[in-house]
């Protein structure tokens, strides 16, 4: 062993040309103590990047096509009509209002609304009576009022009720208190679940619809309060609440002229969602949907087979006839049971295809009572969602980044 370490060295000192070779390659880990560093090599200037002298020609705008044209120009004309309608213009001629006092026990307020989501009589509703009956069929939501303080306390949905739900299923020793919450507990209930709360927004009715509708569209609210407040006084009066149902139903049954233009194609605009879809079966339990819509912040999931062929959608709102009565037992029947306690009257679900265009779905809102839309092939196979927030956002701000640039 002596001899071969000798004759290493021998040969080291014999060829420093090959021992200067040797160091220009990397050294191995071990090869790096102290004493022995390699020094960095500068590197060549010709491997530096010069500066371009030369200015850069402008990137040109890709010209329009004829359709694009036609589409930017209803959805301009679409946004004007909204910048002169008020918040107010949107309410049906007949309406009903219910208002809950924040002192009000959870499980009363759900029974005033199952009580009061019936179909009002199309005699009283004025001249577009099938279009104001099918908007006003089912009451899920309602403000809430502060009558300590005559204020306006937020507004009561279906997704107060998921929250308690989840409160339950969290702390289900503390099942027998559920019975004795009131409204103005729900915000403990969302710190005590880690939900962050929908914003308290609202809005004057006589403000341009335009307005609060980039209003809505900034926050998680698929509906918003109208609030007027008196000059004197400063007291506050709820007038009513608009959805974003109601906002597309009003501009489809006043912008018909505006919205034939849109006749672009779902694909076209890359209207909705189409990845990482939630879904769930006939089979599964509505404790498990629930889950499941509070784990993605989703309102609606389709029901789909082994095949993935879409059968229904369930929605947030059916998990309102599963607790009536303050009895949570149902929550652990089947989808399949849930949806059969749906009204006789209830519409159905809407689908669509990636090549219908956005002019027929305005037509179907139009006629109909549709709160999404489900994306499917010829073959009843789910492809995508596409929600009411997808397309007044897509009528609100589509192109206009360009238009400002």
């Amino acid at each position: 062993m002596e001899d071969v370490h000798a004759s290493a060295a021998a040969a080291a000192k014999a060829n420093p040309d090959d021992r200067q070779g040797a160091g220009s390659q990397v050294p191995s880990v071990a090869a790096r103590h102290v004493g022995h560093e390699l020094p960095f090599v500068a590197p060549s200037s010709y491997l530096r990047p010069r500066p371009n002298t030369r200015a850069m020609p402008e990137a040109q705008p890709k010209p329009m096509s004829p359709l694009d044209k036609e589409q930017m120009q209803g959805l301009r004309q679409i946004r004007d009509f909204l910048k002169v309608r008020t918040s107010y213009d949107v309410l049906p001629l007949s309406f009903r209002l219910i208002i809950l006092d924040n002192d009000l026990l959870i499980k009363r307020s759900l029974n005033i609304l199952i009580q009061n989501s019936t179909t009002p009589d199309a005699r009283l509703l004025g001249p577009d009576a099938e279009a104001d009956r099918t908007a006003s069929l089912d009451i899920v939501s309602a403000p809430i009022w502060d009558s300590h303080n005559s204020t306006f306390a937020g507004l009561l949905t279906s997704t107060d009720y998921i929250n308690v739900i989840q409160y339950y299923c969290q702390f289900p020793d503390q099942l027998n208190q559920i019975e004795d919450f009131r409204l103005n507990r729900l915000r403990d209930i969302e710190k005590a679940i880690g939900v962050v709360p929908l914003e308290t927004l609202s809005v004057h009715p006589m403000q341009p619809l335009y307005e609060a509708c980039r209003q809505m569209l900034k926050t998680r609210a698929r509906r918003i309060p109208l609030i007027d407040v008196d000059d004197e006084t400063g007291r506050q009066t709820v007038v009513s609440v608009i959805t974003q149902y109601r906002i597309l139903k009003f501009i489809a049954v006043n912008n018909e002229n505006n919205t034939v233009m849109l006749k672009k194609t779902v694909r076209e605009i890359s209207l909705g969602t189409y990845t990482d879809l939630a879904t769930a079966r006939m089979g599964n339990t509505v404790l498990d949907v629930i889950h499941l819509m509070v784990e993605r912040n989703i309102s609606a999931v389709p029901i789909v087979d082994k095949e993935n062929r879409v059968r229904n959608v369930f929605e947030a709102v059916d998990v309102i006839p599963c607790i009536k009565g303050g009895v949570y037992d149902e929550l652990e029947s089947s989808v399949g049971d849930a949806l059969s306690k749906r009204a006789d009257d209830f519409p159905g679900i809407y689908t669509c295809t990636e090549e219908d265009r956005l002019d027929s779905i305005f037509d179907t809102v139009r006629k109909s009572r549709v709160h999404r839309l489900i994306v499917v092939d010829n073959e009843s196979h789910l492809k995508g969602m596409i929600s009411l927030s997808d397309i007044l956002k897509y009528v609100l701000l589509h192109g206009e980044e360009d238009e400002h640039a």
